[in-house]
């Protein structure tokens, strides 16, 4: 069975499926944007979780490119991927690393055993990426990804904010 892969524009934290991703900063303690909208719907038990993973294992933070899971508490998911964008205004502007965000997010479903997982396009909000470049990394690091080539996710989709950076995921993906 081969993996859905779409895009859509929508609300991310409303999304039926078994993992979420966060374009979180490297504090995981909330912010803008998707950040804070996930843990705005999630509610305060996020952040404790956020808190309790930063005071166990990552005390400097999340790195840019990696990712770390969480229960989902309010929101529809049961999980949410936490991921750091590389910042392109501070000067992150390696394209392995924004790639690897999606990649290691699709790592750590497919350690949860999730089959289904929405992702927004890390990167092309406020850390400055192009949204035709951020989609065609992230929909090239999908479609390669193991998990994806072995059909074990029944879907990945990309929720997205705006008709331009839906109108850059769907080209992407048309490629």
């Amino acid at each position: 069975m081969s993996t859905l892969i779409e895009a859509i524009e929508g609300d991310i934290t409303t999304q039926r499926v078994e993992a979420i991703v966060n374009a979180a900063n490297s504090s995981l303690t909330g912010g803008g944007g998707v950040d804070g909208a996930i843990h705005a719907a999630a509610g305060p038990r996020l952040l404790e979780a956020c808190r309790a993973l930063r005071a166990e294992s990552l005390p400097d933070g999340l790195p840019a490119g990696e990712a770390v899971a969480t229960d989902a508490f309010d929101l529809p998911a049961r999980w949410v991927i936490h991921t750091v964008g590389p910042d392109r205004r501070a000067g992150q502007t390696d394209p392995d690393l924004l790639a690897s965000c999606f990649t290691r997010s699709l790592d750590v479903a497919r350690d949860l055993g999730a089959k289904s997982i929405a992702l927004p396009a890390v990167g092309a909000g406020v850390f400055g990426w192009d949204a035709a470049e951020a989609a065609r990394l992230a929909v090239d690091a999908v479609r390669a990804h193991p998990g994806v080539e072995e059909g074990e996710f029944d879907v990945v989709r990309f929720v997205l904010f705006g008709e331009k950076t839906l109108r850059a995921f769907v080209d992407a993906l048309r490629r």
